[in-house]
């Protein structure tokens, strides 16, 4: 019998979501001051031990985890999590909370440790394992229409996630120093797209 149960009914806010968006806004409150920027006294102590370092400068093994929970500022963290519900809770209702968590997890350290591999600078952010929920959501419902921001138009998820693939892998090789973790979300689509066909996840009808 599979170990991944999925969720017998549907819910807005399942229950792996919830609790992402809870622990990610108090470590977003708990580490950065929302009102003038910057760490507060209690970052700014915990920096160096949670942000994901570089190998040899600093580089913890659970930064690979700690480094999702933190957000540079309100922008960056409204973005991941609007995200993460918008594509995660279909996921989740899907697939079932104890799977789904384990494949953001999985997705997010996957992340990291590409962005390790190829780039020397810290980064925090939620983002890699977003663009791993991303991917299961174009591969789970490949044409479901999403409606870009801008310019707002509609595009199956399929060609959504390849054009976000596509531009991540062309940002990461030219913008290395761009301040933004190109490789992390690349390293979030592949270690995302493995480990669906590792545990030979087929879309729904199939």
């Amino acid at each position: 019998m599979d170990q991944f149960q999925p969720n017998t009914r549907f819910s807005i806010f399942p229950p792996g979501i919830k609790y992402l968006l809870i622990w990610n806004a108090i470590f977003f409150l708990a580490t950065i001051n929302v009102f003038v920027g910057g760490y507060t006294p209690l970052g700014k102590f915990l920096s160096d031990y949670i942000v994901l370092q570089p190998f040899g400068h600093g580089f913890m093994p659970w930064q690979l985890v700690t480094y999702m929970f933190l957000h540079a500022s309100f922008g960056h963290i409204f973005f991941n999590l609007l995200a993460l519900w918008i594509f995660g809770q279909a996921i989740e209702n899907l697939w079932g909370t104890r799977r789904f968590l384990v494949y953001y997890f999985l997705t997010g350290i996957g992340a990291g440790l590409f962005h390790l591999v190829l780039n020397s600078n810290p980064v925090i952010g939620a983002s890699g394992a977003v663009y791993g929920i991303l991917l299961a959501f174009g591969m789970m419902f490949p044409n479901r229409y999403i409606v870009m921001l801008f310019p707002p138009i509609p595009m199956k998820a399929k060609y959504f996630v390849a054009m976000f693939g596509a531009l991540e892998l062309l940002n990461g090789m030219g913008q290395t120093n761009s301040g933004i973790a190109h490789f992390a979300h690349l390293g979030g689509l592949v270690v995302g797209f493995i480990l669906i066909k590792l545990w030979k996840i087929k879309r729904p009808g199939l």
